[in-house]
């Protein structure tokens, strides 16, 4: 139906829109038909992929009979989660022509604003709002497609440690926190194996100053308390906290078997560039405060990889950590890595900062 405006509701609306003319008998007629999407074919499927970011993904083609107004027609890309009746739209851009291209990255972004599950499979409905400015009576809404997505993250999951030794651990003031509480890492997204480090500054003897591991940075995901056995889990958010005497731990969860373990570690530094050789490792101080273990030692030059240094736990070689890439200046550490080279001799200030799961650091600085 064609919709006329008399000249004075016509003049509100072309000063929102920035159009004015002098002939007093001007109109504006509204198409009887809405945007028809024309491309992609209804059931198309798409699969993202981290490797082609750039790479476009979808195009979007519509026709149109326009407005008589002789002004830019404004188109709103909406998406949704299909049968939601686009009850929670997310925007996925906004354009004056009759199509509108995502690349993988962007079209990836809408994905997860729309809360889909990553490496899935999901249906999503497409459709495109015109609209001439911001006047909500001229504007008309296409017919929806259906597209599925299976979108990616580069994110891995990750399991949170809220618990009661926060406040006296260097976890921030508050207990059972999770914004502040440290965190283990999967390999993967979809990987059921977490790791990564946790300091205890005094004995925890009740549950009740216990922890837990979470999946979801608050406690309405799955929460994971202790079961039935020590190194067990249960499911159950109403299982009991976890305990443990005071340490310095590296933490490994399997959320599939439900089982955890957690091995005390005391750090240092080995190697014929340290004062004890290859025999005995020169020992780190723990500062709760910047979470990073640090020694100040004198070295000897050494020539990695054969010769040189690493960092070791509990003197011992069934943890030790050395550089990811042999004379590399970044930093980066990997269990087993090679030996770290030094250069000149000196006093140097060594760190290592495991707080960070799955991807530990060091810095060597000469004083």
């Amino acid at each position: 139906m064609k919709k006329i405006f008399n000249f004075s509701v016509l003049a509100l609306l072309f000063m929102s829109v920035l159009s004015c003319s002098s002939d007093d008998d001007i109109t504006i007629v509204e198409s009887d038909s809405a945007p028809v999407l024309i491309s992609p074919e209804d059931g198309s499927s798409i699969v993202l992929s981290p490797d082609l970011s750039d790479n476009p993904a979808l195009t979007l083609v519509w026709d149109h009979s326009v407005y008589t107004v002789d002004t830019e027609i404004d188109y709103t890309i909406e998406m949704a989660v299909a049968e939601t009746d686009f009850a929670a739209p997310v925007i996925a851009g906004t354009t004056t022509t009759h199509v509108y291209s995502l690349n993988v990255e962007e079209l990836n972004t809408v994905a997860s604003s729309l809360g889909l599950t990553p490496f899935e499979s999901s249906a999503v409905e497409v459709r495109i709002v015109s609209s001439l400015g911001d006047n909500s009576d001229l504007a008309m809404i296409s017919n929806a497609i259906t597209i599925n997505i299976t979108s990616y993250t580069t994110e891995s999951p990750k399991l949170w440690i809220p618990g009661g030794y926060q406040p006296t651990s260097g976890y921030g003031p508050d207990a059972f926190t999770h914004s502040t509480a440290p965190t283990l890492s999967a390999i993967a997204y979809g990987d059921v194996d977490f790791e990564g480090y946790m300091y205890i500054a005094d004995d925890i003897t009740s549950p009740d100053n216990g922890f837990k591991f979470s999946s979801q940075a608050n406690w309405d995901g799955t929460n994971y308390g202790q079961g039935a056995a020590d190194g067990e889990l249960s499911s159950d958010g109403g299982a009991a906290n976890i305990v443990a005497d005071a340490g310095y731990y590296l933490v490994k969860v399997n959320t599939e078997d439900l089982t955890y373990s957690m091995t005390a570690t005391e750090w240092g530094i080995i190697g014929n560039a340290t004062p004890g050789g290859w025999d005995n490792s020169t020992p780190m101080t723990y500062d709760p405060e910047t979470k990073k273990w640090s020694i100040v030692v004198e070295l000897t030059p050494q020539s990695a990889p054969d010769n040189g240094w690493k960092f070791r736990a509990n003197n011992s070689w069934d943890i030790n950590l050395g550089d990811t890439t042999v004379n590399s200046t970044d930093g980066t550490l990997s269990y087993g890595g090679n030996n770290i080279g030094v250069a000149a001799a000196g006093t140097y200030l060594i760190t290592l900062d495991l707080s960070n799961p799955r991807n530990y650091t060091y810095t060597i600085e000469l004083q």
